[in-house]
């Protein structure tokens, strides 16, 4: 049931994944469909397995309700059916904080949507809330520290990037003719 779901879910948002989601995504189904093939043969998972299947459906679920302000490590572990202190273990078995990986996958999003021009017209407070940040003056320090410029600074960047690619095709189009 639950790979079902995912899969389904996955099939809808396949358009708006880049090709690093794409790869995270398709590792989490695999180890999905793993775990519960494993529990279909009622043999007995390895703890590693089964607790790689955890994280991967904590990681699948978050990527799902990023945009979600409210969501943090007591949500999630609700949502996955473990107990906060063993999905905070999971994750630290893999060098790993559930607060940070959430925070980090925003973060990237963040830049994503800062970077995409079809984003242009969204304000970088909705973006950010978008995102899932709830505090306007949270976002710019924290995306600051993660990519060493704020977020208007990145979008001019990278719109500067965008502009100069542009520019080089149309100037190759030009000269092929």
């Amino acid at each position: 049931m639950l790979v079902n779901t995912y899969v389904q879910k996955l099939i809808r948002v396949r358009d708006r994944l880049n090709l690093d989601g794409a790869a995270r995504m398709a590792v989490i189904g695999v180890e999905l469909v793993v775990a519960s093939l494993a529990e279909r043969f009622a043999r007995e998972v390895p703890r590693s397995i089964h607790g790689n299947a955890t994280v991967q459906r904590a990681m699948a679920y978050i990527e799902t309700h990023l945009s979600d302000t409210t969501l943090d490590p007591p949500q999630l572990a609700a949502a996955v059916g473990v107990s906060l202190r063993r999905l905070q273990e999971l994750f630290h078995e893999r060098g790993r904080h559930i607060s940070d990986y959430i925070r980090g996958r925003r973060l990237e999003v963040a830049a994503q949507r800062l970077s995409d021009p079809a984003c242009a017209h969204l304000s970088i407070g909705m973006l950010a809330y978008g995102c899932g940040f709830s505090s306007q003056a949270h976002f710019p320090r924290r995306f600051k520290d993660r990519y060493d410029m704020n977020p208007r600074e990145y979008r001019q960047a990278h719109r500067r990037d965008v502009q100069s690619v542009a520019f080089a095709l149309r100037l190759s189009s030009s000269l092929a003719e």
